[in-house]
């Protein structure tokens, strides 16, 4: 009697490397981002201990300090995060445009222009109205300042066909100067001799510290900005029409999109985020209006949304990255004789290289699936 075993047969290798394509190409696709960005990361450090050696530092003893000074102690953290906290307003400013390919560098303007709202919607609210709803009417004065004025490079670019690149660039330089006007004459102070500055707040109109924390809550809102911006990219139909005009506005055009609406729309709220920060380091740092607010916040931000591939999640562990860096520049000008401009050659070196590697992307074919050839 012959006895018949129902061995199951295995599928061959080929199919089994079938059914893990899909996956093994969702990571490729979300590996590349990741290994370029580091590699551009330590291509521009190269260059830059290249510039140390050759005025006459040590790179390594540099890197040290850099590490000390950003993270190297409690103190340290919390002096990282509190500059951080600017930084991820600033980056959204440039990130979320960028999903409708327009290039935005003009954040600087909104940052100190929503700051002076925010301290001239304070002064006759101060003493007659509670400290909570003067930070909102604050809030709410700066983001409408920055949404206005960051909205008005996408009027000029869907209506009239103006380069957004450089519109904004040179609309940063005119809101510092209207900045310099107002805290000098409308708005100044009396009181303020040496640095024109609008009346202080009180110390009950501040924006405090996160509980247990010496770093201010600005943090906590540049965090839930971020949030906010992810899901309304990824989950939301507004975001979703804006990459599609990102990709292709003809095609978005052609499938009725409002192209128009979401250029002026998505600069208004990008303008929005950076005249909250500009608000943030009035009610939270400066107290007033001043020449301060113009402390390169907006320009720092290009270079953490390009870092972060103009992802909002990403955003938030890079200007944790780069208000290190930036937190560590007192500590090497005294411990290594060298100028706070260095730090400034860092950033500057480090965007260089990133602008240079975008040319990388979907060249490599471990990273690119449609370059993979099937087996049979």
């Amino acid at each position: 009697m012959t006895i018949e075993a129902n061995i199951p047969t295995l599928p061959p290798l080929s199919a089994q490397s079938g059914n893990l394509r899909p996956i093994l190409e969702w990571l490729a696709r979300r590996a590349e981002p990741v290994a370029i960005s580091l590699g551009a990361i330590l291509t521009g450090l190269a260059l830059f201990s290249i510039f140390i050696t050759v005025v006459g530092k040590s790179p390594i003893d540099l890197f040290k300090l850099m590490y000390t000074g950003g993270f190297g102690s409690w103190f340290s953290i919390q002096n990282s995060l509190s500059r951080a906290a600017p930084l991820l307003l600033t980056a959204l400013c440039v990130a979320l445009p960028a999903r409708l390919g327009l290039v935005i560098i003009g954040g600087e303007g909104a940052v100190v222009l929503g700051g002076v709202a925010a301290a001239a919607a304070a002064l006759p609210l101060t003493g007659s109205v509670s400290p909570i709803i003067v930070l909102v009417v604050m809030a709410i004065a700066g983001m409408i300042m920055g949404g206005i004025w960051i909205g008005m490079v996408g009027v000029l670019r869907h209506y009239r066909g103006v380069n957004e690149t450089i519109a904004s660039l040179l609309m940063a330089y005119i809101a510092i100067a209207l900045m310099n006007h107002f805290i000098e004459g409308p708005l100044r102070d009396p009181a303020s001799l040496n640095k024109p500055s609008t009346t202080p707040l009180p110390a009950e109109y501040m924006l405090g510290s996160i509980p247990g924390m010496d770093v201010n809550w600005g943090l906590v809102i540049g965090i839930l900005a971020c949030i906010v911006s992810w899901i309304l990219i990824e989950a939301t139909s507004f975001g979703f029409a804006a990459r599609i005009a990102g990709g292709n506005v003809r095609a978005a055009q052609i499938q009725g999109l409002p192209v128009g609406r979401l250029i002026v729309g998505f600069t208004a709220l990008a303008g929005s985020f950076a005249g909250l920060a500009g608000m943030v380091e009035v009610a939270a740092v400066q107290g007033s209006a001043n020449a301060s607010l113009a402390a390169g916040y907006g320009y720092t931000g290009i270079l953490v949304a390009f870092l972060a591939r103009h992802n909002p999640l990403a955003i938030i562990p890079v200007a944790i990255l780069l208000g290190g860096i930036d937190a560590s520049g007192g500590l090497i000008q005294r411990r290594m004789g060298l100028p706070d401009a260095t730090v400034l050659v860092l950033q500057g070196t480090l965007f260089v290289v990133i602008l240079f590697c975008e040319t990388f992307y979907g060249r490599f074919k471990i990273f690119n699936p449609d370059l993979w050839k099937r087996t049979a």
